[in-house]
């Protein structure tokens, strides 16, 4: 017969060692939310008291801060992804960060920012395609990309065709 050993009370100390060594590791990889963080302790079978002692040292110390990592969220699926506010709102929902936050972080963004950024994306995508005469097939894909980035049909369409007539008249020349 095979005894087990009882399970670690959760005053532990190493056991709270052992879940801030889990968090320090996940957040060397990159920044994360307190809930993500917070899920993956979960994950791992460590009690709730001990995952909040944690998550609340590491917030105290700046390791673990929500609107910062959204602010950083942002900027960086913004530029670089070409998302929109639509978009960046859900991620960061996921990401289990506050409707404040997100709200507070997304008010930078204005609509013409958001415009600009899918005038952008347009045009790169046509510096590389050829224009055939299938317009129909080149606007669907155009407004299909902007949609999986999270901007409106309307945008999308008035983005794309406004674009197409200029990339023509540009071609022209």
């Amino acid at each position: 017969m095979t005894t087990s050993s009882p399970l670690p009370s959760t005053s532990d100390p190493s056991r709270e060692e052992q879940a801030r060594a889990l968090c320090l590791r996940l957040l060397t990889a990159r920044a994360r939310t307190r809930a993500e963080l917070s899920g993956q302790l979960a994950k791992r079978g460590y009690p709730g008291d001990v995952s909040a002692r944690v998550l609340d040292r590491l917030a105290a110390v700046g390791l673990v801060d929500d609107k910062d990592f959204a602010k950083q969220w942002v900027r960086s699926r913004h530029a670089h992804a070409g998302k929109s506010k639509r978009a960046l709102a859900a991620e960061l929902h996921t990401k289990g960060v506050d409707k404040e936050v997100i709200t507070t972080v997304l008010a930078g963004i204005d609509a013409g920012a958001e415009r600009d950024r899918a005038e952008e994306l347009v045009r790169a995508k046509l510096r590389r395609d050829t224009l055939s005469g299938d317009d129909a097939r080149l606007t669907r894909r155009l407004v299909g990309m902007l949609a999986r980035r999270g901007y409106s049909q309307n945008l999308a369409c008035e983005v794309v065709l406004a674009e197409l007539n200029a990339e023509r008249e540009r071609r022209r020349v």
